[in-house]
């Protein structure tokens, strides 16, 4: 469905169509994964610091590590690793060299979740099995673009 029947609204230009319809597309993506990691009892942002520490597997990952990979850069991943502790999905101890560090590993139960998880990425390619290689790839490179713009831009924004 098109974005001004979708709002009920118009648009001063064709940018701001753009920027809203972006916003949306990406509130709209947001709330479908919400919905599948609600089902599984962890957040988005919990299901993210997994994926970096498999990824990391296996080796550790200091929270600064963590916090630099992170998707959301507004994330307390102090407080993501705790709850993850809590739940046994990641195990925290002290960095040999650093103590004020602390050192995250995820734990096999961590790792079999992540397992079960994988499944929701081919729900995700399914959003976009009605696109071409060739769309999909410039839909990448466009949003890489923007992405470029929004880091330039946002270094100039008044105070």
């Amino acid at each position: 469905m098109k974005i001004e029947k979708e709002l009920e609204s118009k648009f001063r230009n064709i940018a701001h169509k753009s920027m809203v319809n972006l916003l949306y597309t990406g509130l709209a993506l947001q709330n479908f994964s919400q919905e599948f990691f609600k089902k599984q009892e962890i957040s988005q942002q919990q299901f993210n610091v997994l994926r970096i520490l498999r990824g990391q597997y296996p080796e550790a990952a200091s929270i600064g590590l963590i916090k630099e990979r992170m998707l959301d850069k507004n994330s307390d991943a102090s407080r993501i690793v705790e709850r993850l502790r809590t739940k046994k999905l990641v195990s925290r101890k002290e960095n040999k060299i650093d103590r004020r560090q602390k050192d995250v590993l995820i734990t096999q139960k961590g790792l079999d979740l992540l397992a079960e998880l994988d499944r929701f990425d081919t729900n995700f390619d399914t959003i976009f099995s009605e696109f071409s290689e060739k769309e999909l790839k410039k839909l990448n490179k466009t949003l890489d673009k923007i992405r470029s713009e929004v880091k330039k831009r946002s270094k100039k924004i008044p105070n």
